[in-house]
């Protein structure tokens, strides 16, 4: 049925798309880390919105090298740990091996294909609210929809992926009870406090719409109407906390770089200046190097 899947971080998002596709049926092998041993034991636990399931019985793994080759390798890691990138995902791929990027940022999908040769490579932006509560247990909040394709790389001129298998995963996607859809390109405070506070909020409108800008002098359309749509979402949306607020909190790596540095970087190769996201960008980096893991929690 369909292909074999290896997910590479089996948390808040590898753990839930990789367990709501083993329910499905599809052979989904899981890389865990500290977990390992309370899921080999207990199974993997996902309460959603579109229905609680456990699966009693995973294929979970400590280490890649006793994972068996996969057809489609969906990467759920953090971007910090994209250093680790080469040595978890390699013993997964054979000839074919499509390996999917599913991670936060702009051009994440690089640090695959720095390895992989780009015709392996695709990347996929995930709105999703899901967070990891506890050893193999996945609270999915809300939303849950992957916009995912090929990966042509910066300068668009790679092939990626052939259409046919893209379209092979997103039928495994959908009959699991996904949201996926395939596309031609791939630019595409808990969230109430945010959204009640009128600085706040008029200050992630305005985020919203520089980062629509940098998208649009990339040479990627995209409407004014984009800020609408993302404030709009965030107002019925479940309270949330982002899976960047939450690193920093537990004193965890956050993903700076990958989505306000590659963004940034973006920008300047298209000669346009954008103050808020460097702003933002300035003060995270700040935050990020002057953090403390708070007590009893160690960083990793």
């Amino acid at each position: 049925m369909g292909y074999k899947y290896g997910v590479i971080g089996s948390g808040a998002l590898g753990g839930f798309y990789g367990g709501l596709l083993a329910r499905a049926g599809h052979e989904v092998h899981f890389l865990f880390h500290s977990d390992i041993e309370h899921v080999r034991k207990y199974g993997l636990r996902v309460d959603s919105k579109l229905g609680d399931f456990h699966l009693p019985r995973v294929h979970a793994y400590g280490s890649p090298s006793q994972m068996p080759v996969c057809d489609v390798v969906l990467i759920g890691l953090k971007s910090t740990q994209n250093h680790l990138l080469e040595s978890l995902v390699t013993p997964l791929l054979h000839s074919d091996s499509i390996v999917l990027v599913l991670q936060n940022g702009l051009n994440v999908e690089q640090a695959a294909r720095s390895f992989l040769g780009s015709t392996q490579v695709a990347g996929g932006c995930c709105f999703l609210c899901s967070n990891k509560v506890g050893p193999g247990h996945i609270r999915h909040l809300d939303y849950g929809r992957i916009v995912f394709g090929a990966y042509r790389g910066i300068e668009g001129r790679d092939a990626g992926p052939e259409t046919h298998r893209l379209e092979q995963i997103l039928s495994d996607m959908v009959a699991s009870g996904i949201e996926a859809h395939l596309t031609d390109d791939l630019l595409d405070a808990s969230t109430d406090a945010i959204m009640a506070d009128s600085d706040s909020r008029s200050l992630a409108a305005r985020i919203s719409e520089e980062v629509r800008q940098i998208g649009c002098a990339a040479g990627c359309l995209i409407e004014p109407s984009y800020v609408d749509w993302v404030i709009d979402h965030t107002d019925e949306m479940v309270p949330y906390d982002s899976s960047m607020r939450l690193d920093y909190l537990h004193g965890r790596p956050i993903e700076v770089e990958a989505i306000y540095g590659n963004a940034l970087q973006e920008a300047k190769r298209c000669g346009f200046s954008a103050p808020i996201v460097t702003t933002m960008y300035q003060q995270l980096r700040f935050m990020a190097s002057h953090r403390k893991a708070p007590a009893g929690i160690v960083s990793q």
